[in-house]
């Protein structure tokens, strides 16, 4: 028998994406899988409707919005059923039938390796690239997706290891996710996948980017994406937050400046595009 995974999936007032998202997860073709929807204390009808329309489906409501991080730990945690492996995966996306056994077979096949992530297209430019690898630079705070806006090609068709694991869709054995001690909730909704990835590697782990597996993801591939001033603090918040927590001590002074320079002048880049744009 297959091993058993829960595919969780976060919503919070997103009802459209969630059930288009469910629609997706009905075709998975892995026999011992479980969708659970997590609701983030919602205030529109997504419960309603999701349980309408899936009645199968197990929902876990949390009476308030506890963030990426609290959500998915909440969910996790509330599941009665011991699994195997444990998927988390945005509710804007959009998953290939196929999606889940390439990243279990990573899993089984080698213990040393601790997340697998699938290669993740734009849903607006379905051969896109959004995601095909990690890399993280901890001396300037940078975490870039590999391959991000460039056309898909045989350059990201091979299994590597990656520096992080994005939370759009990560997977890893269960176990290892409640013995490192699951997402750090102290993190404002950015870095919080590096920084579980980084906890995982620092133990001698390796996470593992699994082309075989394709998710597309409801984002804009338009460069830049619209300007918001609450994420452009969250990114500055969790960067510096991630540089102190990994970075040796004599480094994390450094660090701070460059990522704060580094902060601000994209925040003076993406305001001046926008007064430019008005104009």
């Amino acid at each position: 028998m297959a091993k058993s995974v829960n595919i969780f999936v976060l919503n919070w007032n997103g009802r459209d994406l969630t059930l288009d998202c469910l629609a997706s997860l009905e075709k998975v073709t892995y026999s011992n899988a479980n969708v659970i929807v997590i609701d983030n204390g919602s205030t529109d009808d997504s419960v309603v409707s999701i349980k309408e329309q899936y009645p199968e489906t197990d929902i876990i409501e949390l009476p308030t919005n506890l963030g990426f991080a609290g959500g998915n730990n909440a969910g996790f945690q509330s599941t009665a059923n011991k699994v195997d492996y444990t998927i988390f995966l945005n509710n804007d996306t959009i998953v290939d039938p196929y999606f889940v056994e390439p990243l279990i077979n990573e899993l089984e096949s080698k213990s040393n390796t601790k997340q697998t992530a699938p290669k993740i297209y734009y849903a607006d430019k379905p051969e896109t690239i959004w995601f095909a690898g990690g890399i993280v630079n901890l001396w300037t705070g940078m975490i870039r997706h590999i391959g991000i806006r460039k056309k898909d090609s045989h350059d990201y068709s091979k299994n590597r290891v990656i520096d992080y694991a994005t939370g759009c869709c990560i997977c890893m054995r269960a176990q290892d996710f409640e013995s490192i001690g699951m997402f750090d909730e102290s993190f404002p909704m950015y870095a919080e996948d590096v920084d579980l990835s980084l906890r995982f590697k620092k133990r001698g782990g390796s996470i593992v980017f699994i082309p075989e597996s394709r998710v597309w993801h409801k984002v804009s591939a338009s460069l830049g994406g619209e300007f918001s001033i609450v994420k452009w603090k969250r990114k500055l918040i969790g960067k510096i937050k991630l540089v102190a927590k990994h970075c040796k001590l004599y480094q994390i002074p450094f660090s701070v400046l460059l990522v704060m320079f580094m902060s601000i002048f994209e925040l003076t880049i993406s305001l001046f595009f926008i007064i430019v744009k008005k104009d």
